[in-house]
């Protein structure tokens, strides 16, 4: 949010873009609902990226969504032997990476857990990244194992396992395993925005009680490195790329009905995580006690279709995954199934956790920028749930295509006026019946943010 709670948005220096008073006032009227936007700034986003967002439409205190935008140097991990501050570990220096980064982060039962991963997780990404700096820039492939530092012991205690090292192997002897797996540079990428996830949802848990981190979020995080986009989401919020009409979806949601099977898999493995109120198996309905005995439709973790069973006592419980659609709830909590905190979520009433069910590791697809030639219509599209809840795909396309077609293809600010215009037609306008869209179906009452990245055009890569 570009608002009280937090300004959240940075340019490629690190420092925010800050609204002065009067525009703080309209970020946190409900009534009003003003779109926020850096489009006056003279400070540009990386890459010319268009913002907006708006709050909600009083369902919370303040707007819960968080977004971040840097552009990060990477510099090679220090040895545990080098100086406790040495210039090449804090300065940048030739050869280090350097990536480009955009966040979004949408918060549910409070703001504390969007506002540290805003502030926070592209420098967990940072540091998992540090050890590759040397691998991603060598064309040859990744060591299997990196090299660590031998512990200094005593000559003599050093000389057995020397000796056998150096023994010679017999000639006849086989290797127990072939060798068998190749790992390509961008699975490491990967690998270290998915551990980065994990370190982040790790730092919110010990740190909840000191920085009063309430609540979780969602988290939409994409990464351009080494020309490629790496979009990482965990969560329902959704990216999409518009390339010359087409439209590449970037990410999809992580819901109840999405994850069930792996929500029932745990239940099924873990019964105790359901503690005596929940069953991990699904039905069309909730089953009644005079139904027992007879033969009612259902699916556990390993079924797609459904079957038949005989209706047992344990099949009275109440539903892990319970409702349809947007409706659909965790242990009749909560309604999204991954994302960052989340750590003292308990169901209503009871001292069962449901955090064990809610994952902190993202889905990551990537995106080869340098097997296509851009054009300057053509954008990277992030958005949190408020956008997508009213808005599909074409809809969103259609937007941008009429926002872009008004304006010179050089001027940098057309995306940040078509993300301005994403966040407003979302949103619709007041009327009597509330917010509203053109066709009269209600519009967006929740906190909408959008990015708007463009992938071609002169300079959108320095």
């Amino acid at each position: 949010m570009l608002g009280r709670v937090r300004t959240a948005v940075a340019h490629s220096a690190g420092l925010p873009l800050r609204r002065p008073g009067p525009s703080l006032q309209l970020a946190d009227d409900h009534a009003g609902r003003a779109v926020q936007s850096p489009r006056e700034s003279r400070r540009r986003l990386p890459w010319s990226t268009g913002y907006a967002e708006v709050i909600n439409a009083g369902k919370s205190q303040h707007n819960e969504d968080q977004a971040c935008c840097e552009v990060v140097v990477v510099d090679r991990r220090c040895s545990p032997r080098c100086n406790p501050v040495p210039k090449e570990c804090t300065e940048e220096a030739e050869g280090d990476l350097c990536f480009h980064y955009w966040g979004l982060f949408d918060g549910h039962a409070g703001s504390g857990a969007a506002v540290m991963a805003s502030k926070l997780l592209h420098l967990h990404i940072c540091d998992q990244l540090r050890d590759l700096v040397d691998i991603l820039q060598d064309s040859s492939p990744p060591p299997l194992c990196l090299p660590g530092i031998a512990r200094e012991l005593p000559a003599e205690q050093n000389r057995a396992p020397l000796a056998q090292a150096d023994a010679e192997l017999p000639s006849d002897a086989l290797p127990r395993f072939h060798l068998e797996k190749a790992v390509s540079h961008e699975s490491l990428v990967i690998g270290a925005i998915e551990n980065a996830f994990k370190r982040m949802d790790e730092q919110i848990e010990r740190e909840r009680m000191t920085r009063l981190v309430a609540g979780g979020c969602c988290a939409l995080a994409v990464v351009y490195l080494l020309g490629k986009v790496y979009v990482a989401n965990a969560g329902d919020s959704r990216a999409i790329i518009i390339r010359n009409g087409e439209i590449i979806p970037m990410s999809r949601e992580f819901t109840p009905e999405t994850e069930r099977q792996r929500l029932q898999f745990l239940g099924f493995l873990r019964p105790e995580l359901l503690g005596n109120e929940f069953t991990h198996l699904e039905f069309p309905r909730r089953i009644q006690h005079k139904e027992l005995g007879k033969k009612m439709l259902y699916r556990d973790q390993n079924m797609n279709g459904w079957a038949y069973k005989r209706i047992e006592e344990d099949d009275l419980k109440f539903p892990l995954i319970y409702g349809e659609g947007k409706k659909a709830r965790v242990m009749a909590t909560i309604g999204v199934t991954r994302g960052l905190g989340d750590h003292d979520l308990k169901v209503y009433n009871s001292n069962i956790h449901i955090k064990p069910f809610l994952s902190c590791v993202p889905e990551v697809r990537v995106y080869d920028l340098t097997q296509y030639e851009h054009c300057p219509d053509d954008v990277l599209v992030l958005g949190t749930d408020g956008l997508w809840d009213v808005t599909n795909d074409r809809e969103v396309a259609d937007v941008v295509k009429e926002v872009l077609m008004d304006y010179e293809p050089n001027d940098p600010c057309r995306y940040t006026v078509a993300a301005y215009e994403l966040v407003v037609r979302s949103r619709g306008v007041l009327k009597e019946r509330g917010w509203r869209l053109p066709n009269d179906k209600l519009g967006s009452g929740d906190d909408i943010s959008v990015f708007v990245i463009p992938l071609g055009g002169p300079g959108n890569y320095t």
